[in-house]
């Protein structure tokens, strides 16, 4: 049986996701912001949980008002997911995110094996235990976003969109690195390297808990690769973060120099993630 999630529902949903969370922090984290009621808030992270249950929850399945799909359903049945499928039945989709394996039977259940997407990727997935972490040499600052540098990370946001995730530099891009760029501005979690003066390079949570942060939107412009900025701002930034009583970071890496960056400052694989973006929102069963 699946059923949408109703106030109430919040402490049993986390307790179900909680044991899982490597793989279920963009749920947590929008569960812990916004609660269950989306239509409450014009949030894009804002999020519509729906719950598969025989007694406990087995599964919990999500939609954000951005159009994400998120899903948590570690047996993996084919039937949760048609279920989940017959709820979304005429919402547009703008993408995916989940562990590897369920989303590939998702992609398969939901009709979206063969739509067109503009980023689909299986991408190593790790975790850091912050009591490790140790603290990089240098004089590098790391710092929040000044209201100035807008038009900056606006040109980063679409470099990495194109360069990286190999999105086509189009009007949809350019909206998202938009919207990107105001989300920095406005959010606690996100800084800047600054070396001498020069902003070298970006870092964020994408989502954040009290006691783990999922890193995300990690930047070096191309002028200022190859001299270990990024794995300096990532550091300094889960140090600030280890302070306030965090203690365990987890992300999904973007490639072979990602992943070395990563690794060399202490993150240990423990799977594969996909992320994927429609080339175009998508409609849920509109083949039917």
């Amino acid at each position: 049986m699946i059923r949408v999630a109703k106030p109430g529902d919040e402490g049993a949903i986390d307790a179900f996701l909680a044991p899982r969370s490597e793989s279920s922090m963009f749920l947590r984290s929008n569960l812990a912001q916004f609660g269950v009621s989306p239509d409450q808030s014009d949030d894009p992270r804002a999020t519509t949980f729906w719950l598969i249950e025989e007694g406990p929850i087995r599964a919990v399945f999500g939609k954000s008002n951005a159009g994400f799909l998120m899903g948590q359903a570690p047996d993996n049945h084919r039937t949760d997911w048609r279920a989940f499928r017959h709820v979304l039945r005429g919402a547009k989709v703008a993408g995916i995110t989940g562990e590897t394996h369920q989303i590939k039977t998702a992609l398969d259940i939901l009709g979206l094996r063969d739509a067109a997407f503009s980023v689909m990727r299986d991408e190593p997935h790790y975790r850091l235990i912050l009591q490790d972490l140790e603290r990089p040499t240098g004089n590098a600052q790391l710092r929040p976003v000044r209201s100035d540098e807008f038009d900056m990370l606006v040109d980063w946001i679409i470099d990495y969109d194109t360069s990286v995730l190999g999105s086509a530099m189009n009007a949809e891009t350019r909206t998202r690195a938009l919207a990107n760029a105001s989300a920095h501005m406005d959010s606690k979690n996100h800084r800047i390297l600054e070396v001498d003066g020069i902003p070298v390079a970006k870092t964020a949570f994408n989502a954040a808990l009290p006691d783990m942060v999922q890193v995300g939107g990690v930047y070096t412009p191309p002028e200022h690769r190859s001299r270990g900025y990024a794995r300096t701002a990532v550091a300094l930034h889960l140090l600030e973060a280890r302070e306030r009583g965090v203690t365990t970071a987890i992300l999904f890496a973007s490639g072979e120099p990602a992943c070395r960056a990563y690794e060399s400052i202490g993150f240990r694989r423990i799977g594969t993630y996909t992320l994927g973006i429609l080339a175009k929102a998508q409609v849920i069963g509109a083949e039917e």
